[in-house]
């Protein structure tokens, strides 16, 4: 319930700054921007994040990160309520958010096999996305409204609301000593990011993973889009980011194929490709609800992916690793979207917006299909025989 609340209050925050950004400048690059300098904290906390779960206690580490985030997100709310908005000041308030964020979600993840029993893991990060995917659900749409009443300030007390909320939640869970480990701080980094660098599997998976964020990802386009197609309302540019999280929640539905299955790597490459190319047929739609519907594919896609992906690295983790193998999955999964999204705002200066999402998506599906090719023990993955992945 913590992080559920915390994820809520991350995807009102993905479209307040979002909004903002677009409403002071119109600019795309601007819009792609946010999601630079939101990628670049969130690559170096989650590293320092990723140790620190290995060696600290992990509920108190996600309880610190907690905090930090609701005083970066009370000064957004002081930084629109004082009249001292500017685009300067909302990228390093963001950047604020966003590292303090990225500190906790390590220890969020690693914490799922601290609670579970191995034969139920894929079923608990399937329950943790699911989370994720109302929180994108109802994220935008309560923000889309809370905007067209009391504007972005709103948008923002509603989230320091819900972090406040996210404090009970993450303290029930358990306390969990890690040992100190006798390397330094640098040692420690290295061991960490060798370990996804020399094992095929892990390297597969966040590259895939990699591929589809960092090449597909439409959302700093998702305010252009919105102009082109439903004039630029706030109400509609929420139902871009909806249209996703539908999709995800309906793949939910279906998630128990994904945790029983044992060909998850076969499975998340080609969810990830259909990602890309329902994203290219969005680009490409001349009608703005045909984008939505094609949006609400490739959000089940990305799911599927996601739940896939989260398995394998879990799975393929080894227990005195797993903080900073964590930590490199969240940078994947959290930082290489918002480098994706700068990508978008930086293409769509030089080409339409529809173009540019159109072009990402081509690019993702090709790339996935490379990454098949050269990791071949990606594709024969199989969770039923885990012990020989982990070498």
């Amino acid at each position: 319930m913590g992080t559920s609340l915390q994820m809520l209050g991350g995807q009102i925050t993905a479209f307040a700054v979002l909004y903002q950004a677009w409403e002071m400048t119109g600019s795309t690059l601007m819009t792609g921007m946010v999601g630079l300098v939101v990628a670049v904290p969130t690559i170096l906390f989650g590293f320092l994040g990723g140790i620190l779960a290995d060696t600290r206690d992990r509920r108190g580490l996600m309880l610190l990160a907690n905090l930090g985030a609701v005083i970066a997100t009370l000064l957004l709310v002081g930084q629109w309520l004082t009249g001292l908005a500017s685009a300067a000041l909302l990228l390093v308030l963001a950047a604020t958010q966003a590292g303090c964020v990225a500190l906790g979600q390590p220890a969020r993840k690693a914490t799922i096999q601290d609670i579970l029993p191995r034969d139920q893991l894929a079923a608990g990060i399937a329950l943790t996305h699911a989370a994720f995917q109302a929180a994108m659900l109802g994220g935008p749409a309560i923000a889309g409204f809370v905007a067209g009443i009391w504007g972005v300030a709103g948008c923002y007390a509603a989230v320091v609301a819900a972090l406040l909320l996210a404090f009970a939640g993450l303290a029930a869970l358990p306390q969990t000593r890690q040992a100190s480990g006798s390397e330094n701080l640098p040692d420690r980094l290295v061991a960490g990011l060798r370990a996804v660098l020399t094992r095929p599997v892990l390297r597969g998976a966040l590259l895939a993973d990699l591929a589809a964020m960092l090449l597909a990802m439409p959302i700093a386009l998702f305010p252009a889009l919105n102009k082109t197609h439903f004039g630029g309302s706030p109400e509609t540019l929420g139902l871009f980011l909806s249209a996703i999280a539908a999709g995800g929640i309906i793949a939910m539905l279906m998630s128990g194929m994904v945790t029983r299955a044992s060909r998850l790597g076969a499975i998340q490459l080609a969810a990830a490709a259909t990602w890309g190319l329902a994203l290219a047929v969005t680009g490409l739609a001349s009608s703005g609800w045909l984008a939505l519907l094609c949006l609400v594919v490739a959000g089940a896609a990305d799911t599927i992916a996601v739940m896939a992906r989260g398995a394998i690295v879990q799975l393929s983790s080894t227990p005195e690793l797993r903080g900073r193998i964590m930590a490199a999955e969240q940078i994947v999964g959290v930082a290489a979207p918002q480098a994706g999204n700068f990508r978008a705002g930086s293409m769509a200066m030089f080409m339409p917006p529809g173009a540019a999402v159109a072009f990402g998506g081509i690019m993702c599906a090709i790339a996935v299909a490379g990454i098949a090719w050269t990791h071949p023990g990606l594709s024969g993955f199989r969770a039923d025989n885990t012990s020989k992945w982990r070498g």
